[in-house]
């Protein structure tokens, strides 16, 4: 299983960095008392599990809900030969067939987590003179540049990075706030699924952060790969493309008859929309057109501002390992000239996550290319334009820049100390 997490999030010792140990890889023992059922945990063939006995054994007690990411749908389409809305209205269908009592799509959670992020770059900019630290602001979407930078750089790279949840925290924090109070439930009575491209997700899920302890309960109660998702449907012997579609859901109860996604490249867009915000918000610039200038290879670009000469905004996109690294010394060394960037730790970003549906060789790149061909082929949405977005802020979070809006949308991060092991004394 290990070996199925991101390059980045192995070379942190993915076995030490959650205590006890084995708890992201196998169940861990229960001990039973009096008045309460045991656990129940079903192993599967690869070594993943779940738990039954609250979820799936008990759909009259839980109300089940699965988000879908829009990377996650894009490798199902393109591996079942399907449109992207297709997918989706037959996936739904699929996964209602299982027990499932709703479906949605992670997009609607990304639209806050890039207007958090607009916002909180804007004002991490203002601060910039008085804090040394505000600048730059690093992405924080990525679960395993954040177990990285965590536990590698600790308390000097935190203060840099965004406090704004991942579009599947904002996810879990509306299905276990919002849509629970509308459907008149306690949190602990929804069980809350993600469909994710990335096994680092299902780390990021178990997060202390992410649990809540009045309701003993996570936000993201289980995360299954875009991967897991095809062996569940070849386990049960159906074909995607034989399913009847279904009417999509949305949190506000309104039908959804398309999809969308966000401009920017297939890990949300987070320096397109937040370059174009600030522009705009800093300097009443309109940047209709970014242009990305590739440095050492195509995943570590810059994008730059100018106005009369003068760099006004310098942003940079950071993906995979080798550019992280090289990111890091800039920061270590001063030399970072970033206002932001956005990092993620699978070269070519979330549409090539580890969780993703895999070919072999050539192949491999054909279906990537196919990939991203789909998902860029989505109406592009502008997250201030969206209704559903814009009546959560005003009816439940109070408003933009809330206080209730930095408690459900926002998190903080730790240095997180490495174990002593035997290979790591220095005699």
């Amino acid at each position: 299983m290990a070996a199925r997490f991101s390059g980045v999030l192995q070379l942190t010792e993915l076995d030490d960095f959650i205590a006890p140990s084995q708890e992201c890889i196998k169940p861990v023992k229960v001990d039973k008392k009096a008045g309460k059922a045991a656990a129940r945990i079903r192993i599967e063939a690869d070594g993943s599990y779940f738990q039954v006995n609250q979820a799936a054994a008990a759909h009259e007690q839980k109300l089940v809900v699965v988000s879908v990411s829009p990377q996650s749908r894009a490798s199902l389409a393109a591996r079942c030969k399907l449109g992207l809305l297709e997918t989706a209205q037959k996936l739904t269908t699929f996964l209602k067939g299982l027990g499932v009592h709703h479906v949605f799509d992670t997009t609607f959670s990304r639209n806050f987590s890039l207007l958090e992020s607009q916002q909180e770059f804007v004002r991490r900019f203002h601060k910039q003179a008085e804090d040394k630290k505000a600048l730059p602001m690093l992405a924080s979407a990525c679960p395993g540049w954040i177990c990285y930078a965590e536990k590698t750089h600790g308390s000097f790279i935190i203060p840099h990075i965004s406090t704004t949840k991942s579009p599947q925290q904002v996810m879990g924090s509306l299905v276990k706030g919002y849509f629970a109070e509308q459907q008149h439930l306690p949190p602990d009575r929804i069980y809350h699924v993600t469909v994710m491209p990335c096994y680092d997700k299902k780390l990021e899920a178990s997060r202390p952060d992410f649990f809540n302890q009045e309701y003993q309960t996570r936000d993201v109660d289980c995360v299954i790969t875009t991967g897991e998702v095809l062996k569940l449907l070849e386990q049960e012997g159906v074909s995607l493309s034989d399913v009847d579609p279904a009417p999509l859901d949305t949190m506000l109860g309104r039908a959804a008859e398309e999809l969308s996604s966000h401009g920017g490249g297939g890990s949300g867009g987070y320096l397109e929309h937040i370059f174009r915000h600030a522009a705009r918000e800093l300097f009443g610039i309109h940047a209709a057109s970014i242009h990305y200038k590739p440095l050492k290879n195509k995943d570590f670009q810059e994008v730059t501002l100018e106005r009369d000469g003068e760099v006004l905004l310098q942003f940079a996109l950071a993906y995979g390992f080798r550019n992280i690294q090289n990111l890091v010394q800039k920061l270590k060394r001063g030399k970072c000239p970033y206002h932001y960037v956005e990092v993620m730790a699978c070269p070519s970003g979330c549409l090539n996550g580890g969780g993703q549906i895999k070919l072999e060789g050539e192949s491999s790149k054909e279906e990537l290319q196919q990939v991203e061909r789909l998902y860029e082929s989505l109406r592009a949405e502008i997250p201030e334009e969206n209704q559903a977005v814009r009546e959560l802020y005003e009816h439940w979070l109070g408003g933009w820049g809330s206080e209730r809006a930095l408690q459900v949308l926002h998190t903080q991060y730790h240095a997180v100390e490495r174990a002593s092991s035997a290979l790591s004394i220095k005699w």
